[in-house]
């Protein structure tokens, strides 16, 4: 593709070139205000003014964010180039090198937001103490497509082409109860004795009474007396002994207050987790490392 311009009657201002590169790699002109400290407007306005001087659109709205044109993906080319040659003149005026700095938001389920993440974020941070990360502790699937998080750990593997994904781990799921539950209940040897336990779930009927008979149980919904849509406060409820849950091995094994509810030694179920990111967001370097860091820490390495 050739783009035709009079780059004579131009008069070049780096601003405007650095709001569109910093708007390219943040997906939306909210994020790149963010990241560069200022207003929304204010970033519209160079962006605006840049794409007056060279008489073409950059980009196109999409949901929340914006997608570069044709025109745009060509010249992002360019103002990279531009923009890696101004940092590593910063970096040398200022004795740095190989500083990553900025926001990467991160979206997880409650669990894994509140065992698995924050041992891999003190490690992340302690290694790049420029970046900073929020974390959206949520078990409703926030859009990617929208910018409304750069990176997802998942459960399931995205189908949509916009986004790359990369499978991190199995993990696999038990039965748990509190000791005392299970003393209460006089250790049930089989799954006829568990058809008379307490369960909890997030919904009535809920998965998992689906999960459970689908494997030789007999549950009903007189079976789960208290549900919860948080699977903190069903965590907790399960602690205090009221009830029996299921959980990954990661979790409930390191658990002191409960056992794993043993009727055979296969896991109830097994669960591929994924991280996954927008395809432009993976050529940012701040997300790009914080991908790459949590690949490393869920493969062990």
């Amino acid at each position: 593709m050739h783009i035709c311009m009079d780059w004579k009657s131009i008069t070049f201002d780096w601003n405007r070139a650095r709001a569109f590169l910093v708007t390219a790699e943040e997906g939306s002109l909210a994020a790149a205000a963010r990241s560069m400290g200022m207003t929304q407007p204010t970033l519209g306005r160079q962006v605006a003014a840049l794409e007056s001087e060279i008489g073409f659109d950059l980009f196109t709205r999409r949901g929340r964010g914006l997608e570069l044109t044709p025109n745009g993906i060509k010249l992002l080319e360019h103002v990279r180039l531009m923009g890696d040659a101004a940092n590593q003149f910063s970096l040398s005026a200022s004795g740095k090198s190989d500083v990553i700095e900025g926001d990467v938001s991160i979206t997880a389920s409650e669990l894994l937001s509140t065992f698995m993440l924050p041992p891999m974020i003190k490690a992340l941070r302690e290694l790049e103490p420029g970046i900073e990360i929020e974390i959206y502790s949520t078990n409703e699937q926030r859009d990617l497509n929208r910018r409304e998080a750069d990176i997802a750990i998942r459960s399931v593997r995205p189908t949509q082409p916009e986004l790359i994904a990369k499978r991190l781990c199995s993990v696999r799921g038990h039965l748990y109860a509190a000791k005392s539950y299970l003393q209460q209940l006089g250790y049930p040897p089989s799954i006829a004795e568990l058809n008379k336990a307490n369960f909890i779930d997030t919904e009535k009927p809920g998965r998992l009474m689906t999960l459970l008979n689908s494997q030789g149980f007999s549950l009903t919904r007189q079976n789960f007396p208290v549900i919860s849509n948080s699977h903190i406060v069903q965590w907790e409820l399960v602690k205090q002994g009221m009830a029996i849950t299921a959980t990954v091995e990661e979790i409930g094994d390191n658990e002191p207050l409960v056992e794993r509810v043993v009727i055979s030694n296969l896991p109830l179920i097994t669960i591929d987790l994924w991280i996954v990111t927008h395809n432009e967001l993976r050529t940012n370097p701040r997300i790009r490392r914080v991908f790459d860091f949590m690949v490393s820490e869920f493969a062990g390495d």
